[in-house]
């Protein structure tokens, strides 16, 4: 970590035309205090805590049962059948993580330092006021680091305890000593607390500008009481900067985290109804701000946030992001990234990501049963007849229109199928297009507006998440069932069944009426388990959850090794033939619940223990 990081560091300082921080060349010696009065390069810092987050969108679903890649090269490709380890995890975040981690610690140590403002308009205090949003975001982005830390790094050591990762909360240099251990779970969530603490105590919930007759927040007034000072630092111009209500939904995430069963022990003090806590305090806040919508403040066209049109182009002429979004990145106009990288062959695409059978029979029936219920109605002769909503939202089946031209897509390996069937072609790159390998082209993400065609290509304004409500609201369900019950609510208003229905008629109306499948489920605790979890994999699908819920849940080995397969579907003699087709085959061993400590690292440093296993 030692070398890598700062390698890093001193490569950008480089490129940006400053020398080395931690040893300035002679001719810096005297004008050292240059750095605290560009604010442009202190604040460099900062916005590089922001440009080392984890994508949100990073197709690990191909390593679960979720998915498969169609380029048999791709690294989750290798990963799921046998090739993952400790020297080669593409879903390793150690180096970026600690790199964002050092760059907050050097700005923390240097913020108050800085002149932010030093104009002849500016309220006196508008510098201090720079300072203190500005520590709030760095705080929240090193808990957001840790987090992702643990979810990725966290497990139980070759020394048998539960051990998170290394707490590095100085800024270090080329003598530091970086022969750390892994501090203990329990240690690292308590941090992110803290941090996340501090965050709050620092930010705005969100970032609005208040009118000129309106009254500075309490926790901001002293500093200044001036609404125009105030503006010019916490108003709508500082959009999409970490803020308290981020801060909120990180605490929800670390609870979720800690309290599920691959982390139950003795060392670690989380709790379901501390998990339960913490998310629905984002969701109160959701409810007070944005009012009742399909019930429970869940927003009505939540579940199709990347293609809802009004919203994104609103989000794009003001800033202000949809209701469905708690944090974002900018907004791309134009664009056809995700399109062309994963619509089908016939209509420009690579067809990157192939969803799975397992992942198509996730999604029940349009009256809320799966499929495997008699109550269903569910025909396996007419598979995709009368499925909930949001499959025909998520999923390009065999048959199904897609692309700005609604073109008929033919998955079959008999007929109709010359670009878009089975292994018609399985590319050997990520930049060359490929046809599916499961029968199936995955549909979310995805603007069905954009044509990427070699004629007539258009783009569409493009907006990827960083937090979704939806994804709280699961959080509290899933923590209050197993806290309370499928009913129970502990000090809040509203149970994990509450919360179902409200995330289960929002996109299918079907359930607005009655949900008889919910209701049998809300007397009883395993069955209401299972239901969460499978709207948790339909709802946040191809958002990059999947792979680490499993683990966390800690499910069966046998389940995180389930064949993946596909269907054949085609039309002979006038009927529909359907055929299952195996796909991949899985090869996760016992220990890879937890991801590995980097072997590199392990092998530099003798008092940082591997996860068991690797």
């Amino acid at each position: 970590m030692k070398k890598n990081i700062l390698l890093l560091l001193i490569s950008v300082f480089v490129l940006s035309g400053c020398d080395d921080l931690f040893t300035p060349s002679k001719q810096y010696f005297n004008t050292i205090d240059q750095i605290y009065t560009n604010p442009s390069y202190a604040q460099n810092f900062l916005t590089t805590g922001y440009m080392t987050l984890p994508a949100y969108y990073d197709n690990s679903e191909c390593a679960t049962d979720d998915a498969v890649a169609n380029v048999l090269t791709d690294s989750y490709v290798k990963m799921a059948t046998g090739a993952w380890s400790s020297s080669n995890n593409p879903l390793s975040l150690w180096n970026n993580d600690y790199a964002g981690i050092q760059y907050l610690n050097l700005f923390l140590e240097n913020v108050d330092k800085v002149v932010w403002v030093n104009d002849s308009i500016s309220d006196p205090n508008t510098n201090e006021l720079f300072a203190r949003r500005m520590k709030g975001e760095a705080y929240g982005l090193r808990a957001a680091h840790l987090y992702f830390l643990l979810r990725n790094h966290a497990g139980v050591a070759t020394d048998g305890s539960l051990l998170g990762v290394p707490l590095h909360l100085k800024s270090e240099d080329l003598n530091s000593d970086f022969n750390q251990a892994r501090s203990t779970l329990e240690a690292c969530v308590q941090q992110i607390y803290q941090d996340l603490d501090s965050a709050e105590l620092y930010l705005p919930m969100e970032y609005n500008d208040l009118p000129s007759t309106g009254t500075v927040p309490a926790k901001f007034q002293d500093i200044t009481t001036t609404v125009s000072t105030y503006n010019r630092v916490m108003g709508l111009i500082s959009r999409q900067l970490f803020n308290g209500l981020i801060a909120k939904s990180f605490r929800a995430r670390t609870a979720l985290l800690a309290a599920s069963p691959a982390y139950q022990d003795a060392s670690n003090t989380t709790t379901w109804a501390m998990a339960a806590d913490n998310a629905a305090a984002v969701i109160d806040y959701n409810i007070a701000t944005n009012g009742v919508q399909a019930g429970l403040g869940v927003v009505a066209n939540g579940s199709t946030y990347y293609t809802n049109d009004a919203d994104i182009t609103a989000a794009s002429s003001n800033g202000v992001n949809p209701k469905e979004i708690i944090w974002r990145e900018g907004v791309k106009t134009n664009n056809s990234d995700q399109e062309k990288q994963n619509f089908p062959p016939s209509i420009g695409g690579r067809g990157y990501v192939n969803p799975s059978q397992s992942l198509v029979d996730a999604f029940p029936m349009a009256n809320g049963y799966p499929i495997t219920d008699p109550n269903s109605g569910y025909d396996p002769t007419l598979p995709y007849t009368g499925r909930d909503p949001l499959f025909y939202n998520y999923i390009i089946y065999n048959g199904a229109l897609a692309g700005s031209s609604n073109d008929m897509i033919y998955t079959g390996t008999i007929s109709g199928a010359a670009a878009d069937g089975i292994n018609v072609r399985i590319p050997t790159s990520s930049t060359s297009g490929g046809s599916t390998r499961t029968g199936y082209y995955m549909k979310k993400r995805l603007n069905m507006g954009v044509s990427v065609k070699s004629t007539g290509a258009t783009g569409k304004t493009h907006y990827t998440p960083k937090i979704r409500y939806t994804e709280i609201y699961l959080d509290y369900a899933e923590a209050a069932n197993e806290a309370w019950g499928p009913k129970g609510t502990g000090t809040h208003s509203y149970s994990a069944y509450d919360v179902m229905k409200s995330i289960r008629k929002r996109s299918n109306p079907s359930l607005n009426s009655a949900d008889p499948y919910l209701d049998d489920c809300a007397g009883d605790k395993d069955k209401m388990r299972e239901l969460i979890h499978n709207a948790r994999r339909i709802e946040l699908c191809f958002e990059s959850f999947r792979f680490w819920d499993l683990r966390r849940w800690k499910v069966a080995l046998s389940a995180l090794n389930a064949e993946v397969t596909g269907m054949d579907v085609n039309v002979v003699n006038g009927s529909l033939d359907l055929k299952s087709i195996d796909v991949e085959n899985r090869t996760y061993k016992d220990y890879m619940y937890y991801g590995p400590i980097p072997y590199s690292e392990v092998l530099k440093y003798s008092n940082l223990f591997q996860n068991q296993g690797w």
